[in-house]
């Protein structure tokens, strides 16, 4: 039997948020922004964590789970080690695409593949896993919140926005610095200043999201409960997290939608008894 579940997100932002958009080209990075109909009938572009980022540090965290039972470290090729890391690419294959019994055995074996998906062995594999956008609960998307602001006045994006600045600086002349063997001529006259800005949402915004498995087995729901539970624990969400940005806390509901409610699974034990067999199967991948 299979199950449909979901998992209604509620994240509150504990350092700020950046997220790239497509027009960053100078030293401001702005926010990613989506239009929003607002209920008067006019149009907002609001800042919004895509669910492709969102899905993919999802997939990363599932795809180092998977390592850690599986050991496979230098054992994987690279075309299957791109699948289970970041999804992989579509490239023609000199075998028969993957398919039938073949990807049944590899969705049997690997809850990573079953669950996200990928591009792999010839094809386009389908993932179970639907992700929504992380939505920031601002004044332009009140009205698309599951839990509407109690008893709080909600900014506007506008109000809600920073612009955090950073200054990088030419220490070639400090006194500590290491000694070189020669110098770039194109250095020689530069900048010893650089400046740049980067759009956040600050810590404290709440944001709103869903993850939802769409018919799946006991053994993707128990890898995915893991998952889930990484992310809860030590996740982050959007970009520059090495300077520390993209710290959330978070806490979800999970309902069952649809089919029985599923069995209790150690996923781990389950793998690494079909170790061998698992690793033979990912090899389509390639």
């Amino acid at each position: 039997m299979t199950s449909t579940m979901r998992w209604q997100l509620d994240i509150t932002a504990v350092s700020a948020i950046s997220h790239r958009g497509e027009h960053s080209a100078t030293t401001t990075t702005l926010f990613r922004r989506e239009k929003i109909q607002q209920p008067n009938g006019s149009a907002a572009l609001v800042p919004i964590v895509s669910g492709n980022s969102f899905r993919g540090a999802l997939r990363r965290i599932g795809e180092e789970l998977l390592r850690d039972v599986l050991a496979y470290e230098g054992l994987l090729s690279l075309s299957a080690a791109h699948t289970l890391r970041n999804g992989g690419s579509l490239t023609k294959v000199t075998g028969e695409p993957l398919s039938g019994e073949r990807l049944h055995r590899l969705r049997t074996l690997n809850p990573q593949v079953s669950v996200f998906g990928g591009s792999g062995g010839g094809r386009m594999i389908d993932g179970c896993l639907r992700v929504g956008k992380v939505i920031p609960h601002v004044l332009e998307t009140d009205h698309l919140m599951s839990r509407p602001a109690p008893d709080r006045a909600v900014l506007s994006q506008f109000d809600t926005m920073a612009l955090e600045r950073y200054s990088r600086f030419d220490d070639s002349t400090d006194h500590d610095f290491p000694a070189v063997g020669r110098t770039d001529a194109a250095t020689v006259d530069g900048s010893s200043l650089m400046r740049y800005e980067i759009e956040t949402l600050p810590a404290g915004t709440r944001f709103e999201s869903f993850l939802r498995l769409d018919r799946a087995t006991d053994l993707d729901v128990a890898f995915f409960s893991d998952v889930v539970g990484r992310f809860v624990e030590s996740g982050t969400i959007g970009g520059r997290t090495a300077i520390g940005h993209g710290l959330v806390r978070t806490r979800f509901e999970r309902t069952l939608l649809a089919g029985d409610e599923p069995k209790e699974l150690d996923w781990r034990t389950h793998l690494r008894e079909r170790r061998d067999e698992a690793l033979e199967v990912m090899e389509a991948l390639t």
